[in-house]
């Protein structure tokens, strides 16, 4: 048998400098944008036309080590759990990001606790830990990262945390506001609806106990009901309503929402007469539903402003206040 085929040899700066006809520190400069040192316009063309030529890329972690600091913002995140809302958030984000010199890194690993996934995303040396799920962070979780040279740790959440920018994100206000307008509409028989899939229950729960909290001051019930995001699933669920006997749903947002109205009409259910539609996040198809999806829209800060924050606390540990969730009930004709 032939001998495997050697791998290519990674290309280094120095191979850029000899192309380049400078010194290695020269094509640091240049590759860095350093200011302190002055290359001419020449100089800088000639280092860059050679990188491209060669195909090098330089190297993250060497170049935080010289820096001082990584340039890495990791954010954790189950991929289940980003709706489109969120996606195109967290988009908006990246680029705002960009703007400040940050590349944003995705983690979706899976821990027994708050520590552990503390002690995986320290490894990474991240500049800025930034978590949509700061609930589930501890003090004992930030004291990890910053021990590890983590710069700055921010997070949506409902209560405060030692060592964490926290942005107000109280998911049970959520669910609060809409069982407040189910209930005001006559509803007295709720459910809310649990997806199924990995990583939403961390939002689901508190969406859940808003809206229980607003049937323990009236006279109406909430129940929990599980489904997936699948026809199967939907169809299963809006075969048993009539045995739940409920009138209206908090279908915990606007995807899942959809899937269940359209399920429900198919068995037979009018809507809103028989059962009242709630979903969350306004998305474009919310209204264009038939009938057009009553809706619970989140107000968010806006990715220039978390970015901007964000930078503020890695650059000098003092971020500017950001405005948290603003839950609004967008009222339609399917409730």
């Amino acid at each position: 048998m032939g001998k495997e085929p050697a791998a290519p040899a990674a290309v280094t700066s120095a191979d850029v400098a000899r192309l380049a006809g400078v010194s290695r520190a020269t094509v640091s400069f240049v590759l860095n944008n350093t200011q302190a040192h002055r290359v001419s316009a020449t100089t800088r063309a000639r280092v860059l036309a050679a990188a491209q030529q060669l195909g090098y890329v330089p190297h993250a972690a060497a170049r935080s080590l010289r820096a001082g600091r990584s340039n890495l913002v990791l954010m954790p995140a189950s991929v289940s759990a980003v709706g489109r809302l969120v996606s195109t958030w967290i988009d908006d984000l990246q680029s705002a990001l960009e703007h400040h010199g940050y590349v944003t890194v995705l983690h979706a690993g899976r821990f027994s606790d708050a520590v552990s996934a503390a002690r995986a995303w320290a490894e990474l040396r991240p500049a800025a830990v930034l978590a949509l799920d700061g609930d589930s962070l501890t003090d004992q979780a930030a004291d990890v990262l910053s021990r590890a040279g983590v710069r700055g740790v921010m997070a949506f959440a409902s209560h405060e945390v030692k060592g964490v920018h926290t942005i107000d994100f109280d998911h049970a206000r959520v669910g609060a506001l809409a069982a407040e307008h189910l209930v005001a509409r006559g509803r007295r028989t709720i459910g809310v609806l649990m997806p199924q899939e990995r990583g939403l229950a961390t939002f689901a729960r508190p969406r859940l106990a808003g809206a229980q909290g607003v049937a323990a001051r009236s006279t109406a019930t909430v129940t929990a009901v599980e489904m997936s995001y699948t026809h199967e699933s939907a169809a299963e669920l809006a075969g048993n309503w009539g045995e739940l006997g409920l009138d209206g749903v908090f279908a915990y947002n606007d995807e899942y929402a959809a899937l269940l109205l359209h399920a429900l009409r198919t068995e037979g259910f009018a809507v809103p007469e028989d059962v009242a539609v709630v979903g969350a996040d306004d998305l474009v198809v919310s209204a264009l539903q038939q009938p057009p999806l009553t809706t619970v829209r989140l107000d968010l800060p806006t990715p220039s402003q978390v970015a901007d924050a964000l930078h503020e606390l890695v650059d000098r540990g003092t971020p500017p206040d950001v405005p948290g969730l603003e839950p609004v009930l967008v009222h339609r004709q399917s409730s």
